[in-house]
């Protein structure tokens, strides 16, 4: 088809109008005539059998019939009218109903005149009725093009009162296809046509909107699905093979003097088999002449930061300096105190810059960084500071990237003139449907198992009436010498009900862990950072016992002497947030417990979310579900949902059909990178146009 016709405006079509073309934009985002073309329908109504009035059943079901009305009267109510038609067939007779648009009705209606009548009966008063029934003579209805699964389009209350109706829209695109005149263009080769028995574009787009049967649509969705997720993927890859082609990397070809002796010296446990795999995939990527764009997935204490050191030391070999960037100081402290001690005894040079490092001591971190003695620098966003400048960075590691914006981490690139290999590490575990959609042009490594010695938490969910009970529990924890969070939750719109939560807790703990044999500190948003920071030494050091806290603590307390995690109001938190908070504790050699404290009245969802906590400490399994649950979207944040705004396929859902797309997408690029095979000119078409009009996989990573 002619690309163009598909960009007319809306309003051009016969049946929008100015006014209607206002409503279709504003509230659905309908501009053109390909908008509207791919407003596919939410869910279908069955309308393949037509039931008699002698058939029907007290279900609530909806239900179509062919008969005529025979008389219709006004019924006056306590509040208002009601319009009352007796409607019959030759099986029997049952009420058509109207509480709105009585005028309209009663104008319009032919009595003795067939009519399909389709709508959702109600069994009241001794007889059924249908309220509201969606009506067409029975002539229209057989000269009209047959909708037998009636498609349900998405919509807004607002169209509705516009007289905007689902049955409009579906009008609206039938008159589309009427002007269209079937001119599609086929968007995939014949290859895959052939290959994976895929419907035609034109049968799958008039299929989607006005199936005649079940297997017709379920034909029309995994055609168009698969073509979404195909070119996705093509471009990711694609995306992937350019950068590895055009973007050369500098080559660490030599494992040195510091690698080996801090794996033969300073190791401070045995490397597990997935830390080894996953080093030896980075140096595949660091000695290939092109740039390594990598992202490490590994769960809370997996030991991700033992393989960022061991690269960083393969980079000092060969001559080059490295960084690590963290999204808050708190992480990059850590970072910092634990690398210094992972590299004591070492000659390496290792700096922190934050925020908060003073001006007088930025100037020798500054040259030391420009004439190539310091060799690592760890920080947050104060990396990127113009005024910071490397000799020679050869390795950039992003820990928590997906807090960081894009144009942050492309500053990074243009420390140098060659962009430094990047390693971006994350705890989150991301699930594979989505790292595949998200990081598609990213290599992926994945650490999935725990350290020898690690025993995993044990969770429990406890009601706020067992408190005395779990109180008793912390107090012999304590008598053993370990120490306990309590986290409370914080919800930025409540603000002032979070603090009292807080307070209010805190008050009570006190009052059940008196002074002088218990010891408590308090962490939360309002107070000053040098307060905080106070507060967190005394239980880093074990001066307190007790933690009370809100979410600050979620990311970067490393306190391996901590065993007990409470999670007050447990039900408030999400799944990935429970796991992270659930990862401050076991992170010694002592048996530790995470209690999910929650009220007796839950949502389904809560309770989803509590059972998934106690039954797996698996960070993927747990991303699962929540990715279940919440969507792509809302799973990656709000900066990322946009990404995800497919038109028809659901990542959730579709796992199989994004699977053999990324599949075939692989296999097309690797025989054929720059689609220039006759088979596949039609791909390369169709890609062109899809980068030039709905670019929205870009910069994902």
């Amino acid at each position: 088809m002619n690309a163009n016709l598909l960009k007319t405006p809306i309003v051009y079509l016969k049946g929008v109008g100015p006014n209607r073309a206002a409503s279709l934009q504003s509230e659905l985002g309908i501009a053109t005539y390909e908008d509207l073309l791919y407003l596919f329908p939410n869910r279908y109504i069955d309308k393949t059998q037509f039931y008699k009035i002698a058939q029907l059943q007290r279900s609530g079901a909806d239900v179509q019939i062919i008969g005529k009305i025979i008389n219709i009267k006004t019924v006056e109510q306590k509040k208002g009218k009601r319009l009352v038609a007796t409607f019959i067939d030759e099986t029997g007779e049952m009420e058509l109903v109207w509480f709105r648009g009585q005028k309209w009705i009663r104008e319009n209606i032919k009595l003795n005149t067939l009519y399909v009548v389709f709508g959702r009966c109600n069994w009241f008063n001794g007889s059924f009725s249908i309220p509201h029934p969606e009506m067409e003579l029975l002539t229209d209805y057989e000269q009209g093009l047959q909708i037998v699964m009636q498609p349900i389009y998405p919509s807004t209350e607002k169209l509705g009162n516009k007289g905007i109706t689902n049955r409009v829209i579906s009008k609206l695109i039938q008159q589309l296809f009427l002007e269209l005149k079937d001119r599609f263009a086929e968007s995939l080769s014949p290859q895959l046509l052939h290959e994976l028995r895929l419907m035609p574009k034109k049968d799958a787009l008039f299929n989607i909107h006005f199936p005649k049967d079940q297997e017709l649509l379920a034909k029309a969705q995994f055609r168009l699905k698969f073509e979404e997720l195909f070119y996705m993927q093509l471009q990711l890859i694609s995306k992937k093979i350019q950068r590895k082609l055009k973007i050369k990397g500098y080559n660490f070809d030599k494992v040195g003097k510091l690698f080996n002796d801090f794996y033969a010296h300073h190791l401070p446990f045995e490397l597990t088999d997935a830390q080894k795999r996953v080093i030896k995939e980075i140096r595949a990527d660091v000695g290939s002449n092109a740039q390594m764009n990598r992202l490490l997935q590994g769960d809370v204490g997996s030991g991700k930061t033992i393989v960022a050191v061991m690269i960083m030391l393969l980079a000092i070999d060969n001559g080059f300096q490295a960084c690590l960037m963290a999204p808050t100081e708190i992480l990059a402290n850590q970072h910092y105190e634990g690398i210094k001690n992972l590299l004591d005894g070492s000659q390496i040079n290792c700096a922190l810059l934050t925020g908060s490092v003073k001006k007088s001591e930025r100037k020798p971190i500054h040259e030391a960084l420009e004439n190539g003695v310091l060799q690592i620098l760890i920080g947050t966003h104060a990396l990127l500071e113009d005024k910071v400048l490397f000799q020679n960075l050869g390795l950039a590691i992003v820990d928590e990237q997906h807090r960081f914006g894009v144009a942050q981490r492309a500053k990074l690139w243009h420390k140098n003139e060659i962009p430094p290999h990047i390693l971006v590490m994350t705890a989150t575990p991301i699930p594979r449907t989505l790292a595949m959609s998200l990081y598609g042009d990213l290599d992926i490594s994945v650490i999935d198992e725990l350290p020898p010695g690690r025993k995993p938490v044990k969770t429990v969910h406890r009601y706020d009436n067992n408190r005395l009970k779990v109180f008793q529990f912390l107090k012999e924890e304590i008598k053993k010498g370990r120490q306990i969070y309590v986290v409370y939750p914080l919800i930025q719109e409540s603000e002032a009900l979070d603090y009292k939560d807080l307070m209010d807790g805190y008050e009570s703990i006190v009052r059940d862990f008196p002074l002088p044999d218990y010891q408590i500190s308090i962490v939360h948003g309002k107070m000053k950072p040098a307060d905080k920071a106070y507060e967190m030494d005394r239980f880093v050091k074990g001066e307190t016992h007790i933690m009370v806290a809100t979410t600050v603590i979620e990311v970067g307390v490393n306190v391996p002497n901590a065993s007990v995690m409470i999670i007050e109001s447990a039900e408030r938190f999400g799944l990935s947030q429970l796991h992270q908070l659930r990862g401050r504790v076991g992170r010694g050699a002592d048996q530790s417990f995470c209690i999910l404290m929650t009220g007796h009245k839950l949502s389904s969802e809560a309770k989803t979310r509590l059972e998934t906590m106690v039954l797996t400490n698996d960070g993927f399994e747990i991303a699962e579900v929540d990715l279940r649950l919440r969507g792509p979207g809302d799973l990656m944040g709000t900066q990322q949902s946009g990404i995800l705004n497919l038109r028809i396929a659901d990542l959730v859902k579709d796992n199989d059909i994004l699977k053999t797309a990324r599949y075939y997408a692989l296999r097309i690029l690797k025989d054929d990178p720059g689609l220039e095979h006759i088979d596949n000119l039609v791909l390369r078409h169709t890609h062109t146009q899809l980068l030039k009009h709905r670019n929205i996989w870009n910069y994902i990573s």
